[in-house]
């Protein structure tokens, strides 16, 4: 093919000046990196797999990292392109980083009951065959049956009772959410026997417990009191009722995972989803004891609702805790949901970290003694905890002190004093030379608060200050 030369232009150019073809290189090449970058802010992910993997190739499942389209695309993808994309996680899941995240079976309340030891009313309706045993459990559920029946003249259907001026209290932590005495006594009066308040308990719940609330909310009380509640109830009696009601719920928390590291935020709108750093935190951080106290529940969620999603987000938690540093091995309380970092090095085993380190070895025994991972952390945490926490007064009691940025601060709160059963719990699966010492360590810590009630005369006491 020939091409005629005009005049004034030159043919190697094909009619285009060196400055002309710069201009449109230019602006060719500006066109594509548009048009290609303009394909990452579409909204919906799945799109760009479309364009770039094969109909037949299908990418692992992986933890999120807790941002907004993958808890919206969630909540509103149809039911069958929900089924779908689980299938395709339970196709891959065994080649994701973690086998903790993995897919499950359909939850079915048969076959979870018949691998039960134990009835959960135990023998004989839970009678001790032991008489002082016995005496002594009917004398609890009496004290539990006096509050009941108190609270069900007084304060019926709110979340709790004031006994001095005997009436009902809502509150703020709860969203609006109404009921949180008769959740979280579900499985305790059943365990009991006292099947007149369970079954009025129940029945309060399928009449009168409305999840459609619009009010800011505490991730963590919602969590323990009514996701931990119905869970429990679901478990115990079987009732399909709780199941769907915590299942509801659990969609509802799962907004407050939207946050660069996938770090909680401590406050929900149980309605918009919107979430934020309570007031009092340092600098809009997340606290250790509320984000660290949803593994046991959101567990759980995953099991019942066949959707991987409630342990991923979990499971992020931990990859992020075990990848930033700690000083001396220790978790500070407080960590931002936005860097990821801790705000400021304060440990404590009471108030701001307690149920944090709880959760670590229940989630241990929970899965069968197979997380691994739990058990690290927490003998870890504990390891940690002995070396820069534990200390003895010149009393000889033993009591477990707060740190300051490497700064002893004498002092153990009441909320440190479960510590003593989470010491014992998990002595029989420590280091075989450290579970005497463990067990040791159990009583040591439990005789100091029992000292602290016994030596202040009324009973009640918030912290405990050691002199040396």
């Amino acid at each position: 093919m020939v091409f005629r030369k005009l005049p004034g232009v030159s043919a190697s150019g094909m009619g285009l000046r060196l400055s002309q073809k710069f201009v449109f290189l230019l602006f060719l090449s500006g066109l594509v990196t548009l048009c290609f970058g303009a394909l990452f802010f579409l909204p919906d992910s799945v799109r760009l797999k479309r364009i770039f993997l094969s109909k037949t190739e299908v990418q692992p499942s992986t933890v999120g990292s807790g941002s907004e389209n993958d808890v919206k695309e969630h909540l509103k993808r149809p039911v069958k392109e929900q089924e779908h994309s689980r299938a395709m996680v339970s196709l891959t899941v065994s080649r994701s980083e973690s086998a903790s995240v993995r897919s499950v079976d359909t939850f079915t309340y048969n076959k979870f009951k018949s691998c039960l030891i134990k009835n959960p009313l135990g023998s004989d309706s839970g009678k001790a065959a032991d008489p002082k045993t016995n005496e002594r459990r009917e004398k609890v559920k009496e004290m539990m049956k006096f509050s009941w029946d108190n609270y069900k003249r007084y304060a019926w259907g709110k979340n709790e009772l004031r006994p001095l001026t005997k009436n009902g209290h809502i509150g703020n932590m709860f969203g609006g959410l109404r009921g949180a005495s008769i959740i979280d006594s579900l499985d305790t009066l059943y365990i009991m026997g006292l099947m007149d308040e369970y079954n009025d308990a129940k029945e309060w719940v399928q009449t009168s417990l409305d999840l459609n609330s619009n009010g800011e909310a505490s991730l963590f009380e919602v969590n323990i009191r009514y996701v931990g509640g119905l869970l429990s109830a679901y478990y115990l009696t079987g009732e399909e009722l709780f199941k769907n009601k915590v299942l509801e719920l659990g969609e509802k928390l799962l907004p407050a995972f939207n946050t660069p590291t996938g770090i909680p935020r401590g406050v929900i709108n149980l309605g918009s989803g919107t979430s934020w750093s309570w007031g009092w935190a340092s600098a809009g951080s997340s606290i250790l004891a509320e984000f660290g106290t949803l593994h046991l529940e959101f567990v759980h969620l995953t099991e019942l609702s066949n959707s991987p999603i409630y342990t991923e987000k979990v499971m992020n938690i931990r990859k992020l805790l075990n990848k930033i540093e700690k000083p001396h091995g220790l978790y500070p309380n407080f960590l931002s949901p936005v860097s990821g970092n801790w705000v400021q090095h304060h440990v404590s085993i009471g108030g701001l970290g307690d149920s944090f380190y709880e959760y670590l070895i229940k989630s241990y025994l929970m899965s069968d003694k197979k997380d691994e991972d739990a058990k690290k952390m927490y003998y870890g945490a504990l390891e940690a905890i002995e070396a820069n926490l534990v200390q003895k007064s010149p009393g000889g009691l033993t009591y477990m002190a707060e740190w300051r940025g490497g700064i002893l601060d004498h002092k153990m709160g009441h909320l440190a004093c479960f510590s003593g059963g989470m010491i014992g719990i998990g002595a029989d699966d420590g280091a075989p030379e450290k579970r005497q010492h463990y067990l040791d360590l159990a009583a040591e810590i439990t005789h100091t608060c029992h000292e602290s009630y016994t030596r202040s005369g009324c009973l009640i006491y918030e912290t405990l200050i050691f002199t040396h």
